[in-house]
């Protein structure tokens, strides 16, 4: 025993070093990853500031080709109004010239008006100074700012790892809610990541055989609550990281929280054929079966030969046994998973059209023919909606009635080791009936449906309110129910 203890050790051991080294290639591989990614990443940013600077120096060309077109168009038109008037000043000085040559007095009455003519010249009427200056100093730039600026520019600060505050998590309801905190003040912190997967493990994430982190992103707190889960594994991993508006910081160091809850699925081949089973949905088909036969058969064929991956020892495999499909009027299925001890919760719907059905647990191993509450080892409360609706709990062929509403979802919460069986407003939580006995043998989930169908849901943690109703429900003592019986 001493060796097969330190046998079972070393493997562990190994197993754990094993997925560790997996880790350890896997983070190797992801920086190499990662590093591709960030030059990737960097050569975008810059070939972004290459193309704004290429797009603003193409606009200030621009603007200094306009601003010369302005200038020199102004200038030309000057020089044009220049050259008129200069050729208009030459005609004029020639005249004046030849006016001086004149010797005949009526010669000269002729150009008597050339004062006039020279004073209204366009020559005196024009300005001699150029209408813009050749001056383009407005502009010119300065980037020494900008360049100080780029020079200073470095990787963007990574936010730390967010530390999760393990003792602030709560898991209850079928809720996770995690709490963590920044281990120095960063104002940056824009928003954190969330991510979780499902693990049977204990421990560190493993690499091998692990499902898929799920993510919830733009958490602007430092706490979150996940809700509406199924509890279908033993454990859950969960890690958080912070990021601001550029980049994303490390994962903090992944926690393991317990949420393990009681899972069964429907055991089609205990069912009577008069039964369609899915997992969790069990629907009256009164064609008796005959499609699923060929299909049953080849699965009981083949149930010779157990699964390498199943031992013939676990509990649904225990639960099954050789038992003998449920026949005559017994239209019934049981759970695969037995319950042995502790506190275990369940609910069920059904459908709006559904006849007759029945919601309990037996002993294992019942009889073919035998009916949830007309044995001793069965407990049940059963819904007739046949011609009228009545609602009653079922023991030892004995049956009370419950003068209560029949609720859309019911719900079973059974406590083994306190011999207590009770049956609730899946909704509301108001308590519709309870058994106490002293339960001797294991028990199974039990459901009878005739015209129409159920859905179980499973992996469900014991409410907070049936919690507190019991306590209640306990510290009053006295009994709820006239059927309770001592086995």
């Amino acid at each position: 025993e001493t060796l097969q203890r330190i046998v079972s050790t070393l493997v562990n051991k190994n197993d754990e070093i094993h997925n560790f080294i997996d880790m350890l290639n896997h983070t190797i591989s992801n920086v190499q990853v990662n590093s591709s990614n960030a030059i990737s990443e960097l050569d975008e940013e810059f070939d972004g500031l290459y193309s704004v600077l290429h797009e603003m120096k193409g606009s200030m060309a621009n603007t200094i080709q306009q601003e010369e077109a302005r200038k020199v168009q102004a200038l030309q038109d000057q020089l044009s109004q220049c050259s008129r008037a200069l050729e208009s000043s030459e005609e004029l000085l020639e005249l004046a010239v030849q006016s001086l040559d004149i010797k005949n007095p009526v010669e000269l009455l002729e150009v008597e008006n050339i004062d006039w003519i020279v004073t209204v010249a366009s020559a005196f009427r024009l300005s001699l100074k150029p209408k813009v200056s050749d001056s383009m100093t407005h502009m010119m730039v300065d980037f020494a700012l900008e360049k100080r600026m780029l020079q200073a520019v470095k990787f963007l600060p990574v936010p730390k790892a967010p530390e999760i505050d393990v003792a602030a998590c709560l898991v209850a309801d079928n809720c996770i809610t995690i709490s963590w905190r920044m281990p120095e003040e960063d104002s940056r912190i824009d928003h954190f990541v969330l991510e979780y997967r499902k693990t049977n493990f204990d421990g560190l994430p493993r690499l091998k055989g692990e499902q898929r982190w799920e993510l919830v992103d733009y958490i602007k707190a430092t706490q979150y609550t996940l809700s509406g889960l199924r509890f279908d594994t033993k454990y859950m991993n969960l890690r958080v990281q912070a990021c601001n508006k550029a980049v994303a910081g490390e994962y903090s160091d992944p926690v393991t929280l317990e949420t393990k809850a009681f899972v069964f699925s429907l055991d089609s081949t205990s069912s009577h054929l008069n039964l369609k089973v899915e997992d969790t949905y069990v629907e009256w088909d009164p064609t008796g079966g005959k499609g699923q036969e060929k299909i049953k058969g080849k699965e009981n064929k083949n149930s010779n030969t157990a699964s390498p991956k199943r031992s013939t020892n676990s509990p649904r495999a225990s639960a099954r046994g050789s038992r003998d499909r449920f026949a005559g009027e017994s239209y019934t299925v049981l759970g695969d998973t037995a319950v042995e001890s502790g506190q275990h919760y369940w609910e069920v719907r059904a459908q709006k059209d559904c006849k007759s059905y029945s919601v309990g647990v037996t002993y294992r191993n019942p009889g073919k023919f035998d009916q949830l509450g007309k044995t001793n080892s069965s407990w049940c409360i059963h819904i007739n909606n046949w011609l009228q609706t009545t609602f009653s709990a079922k023991h030892n062929n004995k049956a009370k009635t419950l003068d209560i509403p029949v609720p859309d979802r019911i719900g079973v919460y059974c406590d083994f080791d306190g011999g207590q069986l009770s049956f609730y407003n899946a909704s509301s939580k108001a308590l519709l009936h309870t058994f106490r006995t002293k339960f001797t043998q294991p028990l199974l989930p039990g459901f009878m449906i005739w015209c129409g169908g159920l859905t179980v849901t499973t992996g469900l943690q014991v409410p907070s309110a049936v919690k507190t109703l019991q306590k209640s429900e306990n510290g009053l003592g006295g009994s709820t129910s006239s059927l309770n019986n001592v086995a």
